[in-house]
């Protein structure tokens, strides 16, 4: 329960709350576009940064899941001054934001995971990430039903829902974890680590065209809603629904997949998603939006606990800096995405424009990391049924 509201916290408020508010912060005047991409950019940058700089946690993970929690409930509730008059303010609040969301995401799966397993209860380690949609849920229902208020209101609304979750967590964190103790640490220097060759640099590789290719429907499933009708409560939808769809696909998966090999899962999961970032392509329609929502907000946290268990699992003694690696590859990736469709602008290829651009190459690099994931997946299970 400790790490699923942690993840609540920090990714449904720290790093996604910004999705849903932009368009309301736009309607009643205190944001423009421009500046909520620079604060959005401002965000995946200091995920980056917060995702390189976990490795400063590694021998106490606990400690940098406290200071994270700490940080995002700040940082939100601070949002309450960010507006298009003060443009630097809310950009190093998001900044701000994305360091510690990643530290705790990083820091949570490093805790929780080994302490799961140390109480031979492996097997839940996959509900924690349902915190992830349920976040995302909860935020998006914020917005949707109270779209109507001003956003000045709603940012303190989720500032006082991070600090009761940060509350939470810190009570109930226990002081002493056999997941952090020293020993932990001495078997760390005993055990060599994985070379080049055992495939850490594939993983890191296909984490990072992951990040890439949900970045563009996460960033602007709502803004496109948003587009086709101006009502609140009509495109306010489409987040509710992302974040319901990652709730329920991680809690299938934790219970009905636990026992599948974690490459599988997270293949299957990224070439779904390579479908819904395809499908906007197809058809400008709300229905297509929402089909899009349920695809990729089905799959994204699957894919991302997939990933995290996998570090887990090729590193156990120590996986944090694994983990720090395929989070920085992840957040470089979620980087390049809108700077991509920056990059082209007004340019159209094909009579395509930049966001359709960046969803056929998010979309085909989901597919080839996919494909790429499953074939090696099956090529290393002979080798582990030898050894």
């Amino acid at each position: 329960m400790i790490g699923l509201v942690a993840l609540a916290i920090a990714m449904g408020i720290g790093r996604f709350a910004f999705t849903p508010m932009m368009p309301l912060m736009v309607r009643d005047g205190s944001l423009d576009a421009v500046t909520g991409t620079e604060w959005a950019t401002a965000n995946y940058v200091g995920y980056l940064l917060g995702a390189i700089s976990a490795s400063w946690f590694a021998r106490s993970p606990r400690h940098g899941l406290q200071i994270g929690l700490v940080g995002v409930a700040a940082t939100t509730l601070a949002m309450a001054w960010g507006n298009v008059a003060l443009p630097w303010l809310g950009m190093v609040l998001q900044g701000s934001a994305g360091i510690f969301s990643a530290w705790v995401l990083v820091c949570a799966s490093s805790w929780c995971l080994p302490e799961l397993a140390r109480r031979n209860s492996a097997a839940l380690g996959g509900w924690i990430y349902t915190g992830v949609g349920l976040g995302i849920a909860a935020t998006g229902v914020m917005t949707w039903l109270g779209g109507t208020q001003a956003a000045v209101v709603l940012w303190v609304e989720l500032g006082l829902l991070a600090i009761a979750g940060a509350l939470y967590v810190m009570w109930h964190l226990p002081r002493h974890s056999a997941a952090s103790a020293p020993s932990a640490c001495a078997d760390v220097r005993r055990r060599p680590a994985p070379s080049v060759r055992s495939g850490n640099i594939g993983v890191v590789l296909c984490y990072s065209a992951f990040g890439f290719g949900y970045i563009v429907p996460a960033t602007f499933l709502p803004t496109m809603a948003r587009q086709l009708v101006s009502d609140p409560l009509v495109f306010g939808l489409t987040w509710p629904i992302f974040g319901t769809a990652a709730a329920f696909s991680v809690a299938f998966a934790a219970h009905r997949l636990h026992g599948w090999s974690r490459r599988k899962v997270w293949a299957i999961a990224q070439g779904v998603m390579a479908v819904g970032t395809l499908l906007p392509l197809l058809q400008p329609a709300l229905w297509v939006l929402a089909a899009s929502a349920v695809l990729v907000g089905g799959t994204f946290m699957v894919a991302t606990m997939a990933g995290l268990q996998l570090a887990r699992e090729r590193m156990p003694a120590n996986p944090t800096p694994l983990l720090a690696r395929m989070t920085a590859g992840f957040a470089a990736g979620q980087i390049a995405g809108p700077l991509l469709v920056r990059l082209i602008g007004d340019t159209r290829v094909a009579g395509w424009d930049a966001l359709s651009l960046a969803s056929a190459a998010a979309s085909l690099l989901l597919a080839t990391t996919s494909i790429w994931l499953w074939r090696d997946g099956v090529a290393s299970a002979p080798k582990q049924q030898r050894s």
